[in-house]
């Protein structure tokens, strides 16, 4: 009798390393993230580990003062704000991302942004780029986090999905360049016409928005 084997599922944070190391060595790979449903979504991880891409100027322009980047992956936004002179901290969970930060001369930690950071309550602007809204599957959660770790006047700087695009939550697990799904973990998506909602469910409200080619921003602060 013949026993066919099963492949050991890997945790996400495990796939996501792997992509972001491919990435990051000039090889081509895709990360791909499904629902439970079977729904679809497609990411570049090169996207992160490159340099600047069309829409971060305009985002970078509107930090001022000291800036918190949650999830900041490798580090492309912590590290061009700390080009630019700014004083400026990428968390992430990702060990990987936080070194790949740390390479392009970021100030970058491996932290959880629900567990205890530093300067709590006095960045003056904290950063949700790239999705990063979704963190932990329950966004008013973690823009009220974000709201405790911002200054008095402080502002929260998110990019959505586009108006229309249906906002969701639930468990994803992601591929990297088609090999073995990893293991489920809790994610959500957010689009620029929900966010009005989950801003005043957090303490929040937004204060402007914008668009540049095909991404969407907003800014968020305290009533």
């Amino acid at each position: 009798m013949t026993v066919a084997l099963q492949p050991r599922t890997r945790s996400a944070l495990a796939v996501y390393e792997t992509a972001l190391r491919l990435a990051a060595s000039g090889a081509p790979v895709a990360l791909t993230a499904v629902d439970a449903a079977g729904r679809r979504r497609h990411f570049l991880p090169a996207d992160w580990c490159g340099g600047l891409r069309i829409g971060d100027d305009g985002l970078l322009r509107r930090c001022t003062g000291p800036v918190l980047d949650v999830g900041c992956g490798p580090g492309r936004l912590t590290g061009a704000l700390t080009a630019r002179g700014h004083v400026a901290l990428g968390v992430d969970v990702s060990a990987g991302a936080v070194r790949l930060a740390r390479g392009r001369g970021a100030w970058a930690l491996r932290r959880d942004v629900f567990a205890p950071l530093p300067a709590e309550g006095g960045w003056a602007r904290v950063l949700l780029a790239d999705g990063n809204i979704g963190i932990s599957g329950d966004p008013v959660r973690l823009l009220r986090r974000c709201h405790d770790l911002a200054a008095p006047g402080g502002l929260i700087l998110v990019e959505t999905d586009p108006p229309g695009a249906g906002g969701w939550a639930g468990e994803l697990r992601i591929t990297a360049g088609g090999g073995t799904p990893s293991a489920p973990f809790r994610w959500a998506y957010v689009d620029a016409d929900q966010l009005g909602h989950l801003a005043d469910a957090a303490g929040l409200r937004v204060l402007d928005h914008w668009t540049e080619v095909d991404r969407w921003f907003a800014t968020l602060g305290r009533p």
